[in-house]
């Protein structure tokens, strides 16, 4: 089973947010390749951010709940996610009203064009 880790520390979000970005309505993933020391092969490293425009707390933690979620279900499908990057995923107010179906198939798309 492959663990979920956010990132703790500015140096590593200023790190990540300096690369890759993929776009879209519902979300943006930043991603870089792997610089923390841990290699491990269960660990994911992600965090999931929301700004506090977006409503108040409640909207934007069931936010990060519905995308943590599909992160978790991308997990568990080999290939899915490179285990090789560190990504952020910043969630926006369009993923608040749809469903998770709809998200997960975007999801799925988004962190393939990462993969390549």
């Amino acid at each position: 089973m492959i663990k979920l880790e956010s990132l703790k520390k500015k140096e590593h979000f200023l790190l990540v947010l300096k690369h890759r970005l993929i776009n879209n309505d519902h979300f943006s993933i930043y991603s870089k390749k792997n610089f923390l020391g841990d290699s491990q092969k269960n660990k994911l490293y992600i965090s999931f951010v929301i700004k506090k425009k977006i409503g108040n707390a409640v909207k934007r933690n069931r936010i990060k709940r519905k995308l943590r979620a599909i992160v978790q279900k991308l997990s568990k499908i080999s290939g899915a996610i490179n285990l090789n990057y560190t990504y952020i995923v910043f969630g926006k107010t369009k993923s608040y009203k749809e469903g998770h179906k709809f998200l997960y198939e975007i999801m799925k798309k988004e962190f393939k064009k990462i993969k390549n």
